[in-house]
């Protein structure tokens, strides 16, 4: 392959000038790089779809931070129950004392 492929433009002339088996490269190396640029596009497409998915069910930190919010209320209503429960069982031991 000449200098001017190299640097990836020839004129019609240098084409020309070229042998069937120098086109033949020129054209499998050009294939090879198209099937290349064709698998990493896919590979990055892939990646962004996956992001996207995430980012879908991750759903906003507003939608995060309600729903922690419930869990919290939800622990400190449990917490306030049991502490009733344990006040309630000593005063009632004391009573039968």
């Amino acid at each position: 392959m000449t200098a001017a492929f190299i640097g990836g433009i020839m004129t019609d002339k240098e084409l020309k000038r070229l042998s069937r088996a120098e086109l033949l490269k020129m054209l499998l190396a050009r294939t090879e790089e198209n099937e290349n640029l064709k698998k990493q596009l896919q590979e990055a497409q892939e990646a962004l779809a996956e992001r996207k998915i995430a980012i879908d069910k991750a759903g906003t930190l507003a939608e995060a931070a309600m729903a922690l919010n419930g869990v919290f209320a939800a622990a400190d209503e449990a917490a306030r129950q049991y502490l009733e429960n344990v006040r309630s069982q000593k005063s009632g031991d004391g009573d039968q004392s």
